[in-house]
C-alpha cells in the first residue's frame, strides 16, 4: 500500500528512573533513524513519544523515598526528557500520562470497549496484607517465580527469566512495601477484564496479513493469540486514570497501566495537533486516515502490549488504524570485565548505564555510533568499554573521520579551500562516483527494511572504499607531477565527503550538521508536512570551485586510559 504519511511510536518509558542505554537501544534510537532518515526524504513524518507516569512502579518509588507519585514523576519526565533532547531523539511531542487529555483520552477508550461488551467485570482473588490493609498490586507483592524459582521476583514478571504470570501463581509470596514485608493473604475483589478471545478472528487476520515482519515479534504475538485470554485492566490503587463507570467498586479501583500507556501515543498526538494548529481534531489525520503508516518501536518485553493487547483496544474503537509493523529490538545487556560474562542490566546490581552520565563523559556522536553498531535487532548484544573504543577509533575516527579530514586539509592546501576541476576520469574513478550511487540506496533500503546496523555498515564501507581510492591515487604524491590528476582525484573525494555527509545525518545528526557547515552545505530542517526529497542530493555533485571551510577533527580518538578511567567509575556504580 503506497502510505501518504507515517506515523512513528516509541515505547513510553516508566517515569520512576533515569533512562539508560538500554532503553536507548531498544526502542528509542531505531525509531529515531528510521524518522531522520523519513524526513530527508521529504516524508510526512510525525514522532511521537512521552512518559509513561501511571501504574504501581510510580506509586511503590514514591512510598520508598517518602515522597509523592506527583513529585516523582516530575522529577522523571523532566530529566529523561532533557537526556533524550541531549542524545538527539527528535521527537515532534514528548507528552505526558498524566495531563488531563490523557483521562480523558483513556475514558473514551474504556468507554467505547464496554458499551460494546468487550470489557466485563469479574470477581479474583489477590494478595492482600492484613497488616496495612491493603490489597498489593502486581510490584506490591514479590516471591518466588513459579517458572525457574528465582527467590525475588515481582508479582507480575521474572527479572531472572522474563516469564509473565498473575500474582496468584507467585510461590512463597511476600509484601513489598517500605515497613511491611508480611506473609499476604488471599481476597476477592471485583475488577474489569478486556475480553480479549472477542478479538482472536481480527488479530489472526491482521498477524498473517504481516508475514515481513521480524520473527521475534511474530513468535511472541503468535504464542499469546493461539492462548488469549481476558486480562485484567484494573488495578487496586489510587494512582491512575479513574475508571469511568457508576459503580460502587470503581471508586477505589485505577484503570491498569498497561491499557493506559499506549493509549498515550494517541493522547500525544491530540496535544501536538492543539499544539501546533490549534486544532483538536488534528490527531484523527494521523490515527483514523487509511493513508498512515503507523510503526511502533519497542522492547521485546513490550511485544504482547502492541502486537496484541493495543491493536485490540483500537480494534474496539471506531475506525483507528492499526500497526503496520511493530519492530522489536531484543536486550542490550552489560559485559562484566571482571567474570568476563553478559549480565542484564538491573537497577540492584548497578550496572546500567544511564544515558545523561554517558554523554557528560563520551558525547552523543561515539554513543549514537556504538549503540547503532551494535543494536540487539536479532539477538541480545552486550555493551562492553573495549569494544566501545574499539569501533569508535577504529571505524568512526580512522575510517570515517580519516578520509575526510584528509581529503578536506589536502583542498584546503593545494587548491586554495575550493572543490577542484577534475580532468579525464578513469575507471577507478567512476567506480568511486558509482559506490556512492550504490550506498545511498543500500543504506535507504536497510533503513527501511529496519536493518540499521546493515544500514550503518553500509555507511562506513563508503568510507573504507574512499580511503582504499584515495590511497590508490596518492594524491600526496601526483601534488608534485600532475596536479590536474590530484584535482581529479580531490574532486572525486569531495562527493564522496557530501555523500558521507548526508549518509550520516540519521545516525549522527552533530556530527553531520558539523561536516555540512565544513563543506557549507544546509540540511534543511523538515516537520510533520514533509518537504524536499535531500536524499536525492547525495548524488548531486559539488561544483567545482566550490568554497570549503578548513577542516577540524570530526571525531577525536579515545585514549585506553580514558575508557579505562569511565569503565570504573561504571563499575563502582556510578553510571546507573
Amino acid at each position: 500500500m503506497g502510505y501518504k504519511k507515517i506515523l512513528v511510536t516509541s515505547a513510553l518509558p516508566y517515569a520512576n528512573g533515569h533512562i539508560h542505554l538500554g532503553h536507548i537501544a531498544g526502542a528509542y534510537l531505531p525509531a529515531d533513524i528510521y524518522v531522520r532518515y523519513q524526513r530527508l526524504r521529504g516524508q510526512k513524518v510525525l514522532y511521537i513519544g512521552g512518559s509513561d507516569e501511571y501504574g504501581v512502579p510510580i506509586t511503590l518509588t514514591a512510598l520508598k523515598e517518602g515522597t509523592t507519585p506527583k513529585d516523582v514523576i516530575d522529577r522523571y519526565h523532566n530529566a529523561n526528557a532533557e537526556a533524550f533532547r541531549r542524545l538527539g531523539i527528535s521527537y515532534d511531542i514528548y507528552g505526558r500520562t498524566s495531563w488531563d487529555l490523557h483521562i480523558d483520552t483513556t475514558q473514551s477508550f474504556f468507554t467505547n470497549l464496554y458499551n460494546k461488551q468487550y470489557i466485563f467485570p469479574r470477581e479474583m482473588e489477590l494478595w492482600y496484607s492484613t497488616k496495612t490493609n491493603r490489597f498489593l498490586p502486581d510490584r506490591y507483592v514479590k516471591g518466588q517465580c513459579p517458572r525457574c524459582g528465582y527467590e525475588d521476583a515481582n508479582g507480575d514478571e521474572c527479572e531472572k527469566c522474563g516469564a509473565q504470570y498473575s500474582a496468584k501463581e507467585l510461590i512463597n509470596p511476600r509484601a513489598n512495601i517500605p515497613g511491611d514485608n508480611s506473609t499476604p493473604v488471599l481476597k476477592t475483589s471485583l475488577h474489569w477484564f478486556l475480553n480479549l478471545p472477542k478479538f482472536q478472528e481480527k488479530l489472526t487476520q491482521w498477524l498473517e496479513s504481516h508475514p515481513e515482519w521480524r520473527s521475534n515479534v511474530r513468535g511472541i504475538a503468535w504464542s499469546w493469540i493461539e492462548d488469549l485470554r481476558p486480562r485484567c485492566i484494573t488495578r487496586d490503587t489510587d494512582w491512575g486514570v479513574p475508571i469511568p463507570l457508576d459503580h460502587p467498586d470503581a471508586m477505589n479501583k485505577r484503570i491498569y497501566v498497561w491499557f493506559d500507556a499506549p493509549i498515550g501515543y494517541v493522547t500525544n498526538t491530540r496535544q501536538w495537533g492543539i499544539d501546533k494548529y490549534n486544532d483538536p481534531y488534528a490527531w484523527e489525520d494521523w490515527w483514523k486516515n487509511p493513508d498512515t503508516r503507523l510503526i511502533h518501536f519497542i522492547g521485546k518485553d513490550n511485544v504482547p502490549f502492541h502486537a496484541v493487547i493495543f491493536p485490540a483496544m483500537l480494534m474496539g474503537q471506531d475506525n483507528f488504524i492499526l500497526a503496520d509493523n511493530v519492530v522489536g529490538n531484543e536486550y542490550l545487556n552489560i559485559f562484566n570485565r571482571r567474570t568476563g560474562k553478559s549480565e542484564k542490566g538491573s537497577k540492584s546490581r548497578g550496572n546500567m548505564i544511564r544515558v545523561s552520565w554517558a554523554i557528560d563523559k563520551l558525547g552523543t556522536n561515539s554513543i549514537r555510533y556504538y549503540i547503532c553498531s551494535i543494536m540487539p535487532e536479532s539477538k541480545d548484544s552486550d555493551f562492553d568499554w573495549n569494544e566501545f573504543r574499539n569501533h569508535y577509533n577504529g571505524e568512526l575516527c580512522d575510517i570515517v573521520g580519516n578520509f575526510v579530514h584528509r581529503t578536506l586539509t589536502m583542498i584546503m592546501k593545494n587548491f586554495d579551500g575550493k572543490v577542484p576541476s577534475p580532468g579525464i576520469m578513469d575507471e577507478a574513478d567512476n567506480a568511486m562516483l558509482s559506490a556512492i550511487s550504490t550506498a545511498k540506496e543500500g543504506v535507504a533500503e536497510s533503513i527501511e527494511t529496519f536493518r540499521f546496523r546493515l544500514a550503518l555498515e553500509r555507511w562506513v564501507d563508503l568510507a573504507r572504499k574512499a580511503n582504499v581510492y584515495f590511497d590508490s591515487k596518492q594524491p600526496w604524491a601526483t601534488r608534485k607531477t600532475d596536479i590536474e590528476r590530484t584535482g581529479t582525484t580531490l574532486y572525486v573525494c569531495a562527493q564522496v565527503v557530501k555523500a558521507l555527509a548526508i549518509l550520516m545525518n540519521p545516525f549522527i545528526p552533530d556530527g553531520s550538521l558539523e561536516l555540512c557547515s565544513i563543506i557549507n552545505y544546509e540540511i534543511k530542517q523538515q516537520g510533520p508536512e514533509g518537504g524536499d526529497d535531500i536524499w536525492e542530493e547525495i548524488t548531486k555533485p559539488l561544483h567545482a570551485g566550490f568554497s570549503l571551510n578548513p577542516p577540524k577533527v570530526l571525531f577525536p580518538k579515545m585514549e585506553a586510559e580514558f575508557i579505562e578511567q569511565i569503565a570504573e567509575e561504571h563499575e563502582k556504580g556510578l553510571a546507573s
